[in-house]
């Protein structure tokens, strides 16, 4: 495949080794290159099967949309932008792209995403919940994709909200911890990031996935399939 890939920070770095290693063709843009998305004309697009954008919350958006209008595939593992997915869906229905997003492409977090539905019962056995999340210091958006998410699976489960509480410090992947509390006893689940690659190969197994499809998708629903 052809695949342009949108940012060369620690992540992107990574995308690029896996989309070499499985026998893509690829160019990668930076931010400077690609300021409010001016790059991304349909002209531009045009020669590329699929996008993967890690980039950061200020500039996704604007790349999603560029890649709507072109109806060129995108894969997007940037976080902090949720709140214009109900817009960004709509119009990629509408025009018939393809949208693949997540708050975490490893299939670890995604195995564990399953185990905390799973988990989520306790709530209903007299325990009380929190959600830990650490990151790297210059990670931008607090708290992260991934622990919305677990958030989210619980308050569909037991309609009960839990507290995240984040921390921004030193060069951490990304740890996440759901902790169970009773009388009783404690319960901790929890998934540490080892490396940024787990990342990376989802993305890209993402994108191969996703040519040729319309529609709007979450890795989450869709991974088992890759």
């Amino acid at each position: 495949m052809q695949l342009l890939i949108l940012g060369q920070g620690k992540t992107g770095s990574h995308v690029a080794d896996v989309a070499r290693e499985r026998r893509h063709h690829f160019q990668t843009l930076c931010g400077a290159d690609n300021a409010n998305a001016s790059t991304l004309t349909p002209d531009f697009l045009a020669p590329f099967n699929a996008v993967i954008d890690f980039t950061n919350p200020s500039a996704v958006v604007a790349n999603v949309e560029a890649c709507i209008r072109a109806r060129k595939a995108i894969v997007v593992g940037t976080t902090g932008w949720y709140d214009h997915l109900p817009r960004l869906r709509e119009q990629a229905q509408t025009t018939g792209s393809a949208l693949l997003y997540s708050s975490n492409f490893s299939i670890g977090v995604n195995l564990f995403f399953e185990i905390v539905q799973t988990a989520a019962a306790a709530m209903n056995f007299d325990y009380s919940g929190q959600i830990f999340e650490r990151h790297h210091a210059q990670k931008k958006d607090a708290p992260s994709g991934t622990a919305m998410v677990m958030q989210k699976i619980i308050r569909e489960a037991t309609n009960k909200e839990l507290e995240i509480v984040s921390f921004r410090e030193g060069d951490a992947v990304g740890m996440h911890e759901l902790v169970f509390n009773s009388q009783a006893d404690r319960v901790y689940l929890c998934h540490d990031s080892k490396s940024r690659r787990g990342f990376a190969e989802g993305a890209v197994r993402a994108a191969e996935w996703l040519v040729g499809k319309t529609g709007v998708f979450d890795f989450r629903n869709v991974w088992r399939e890759l």
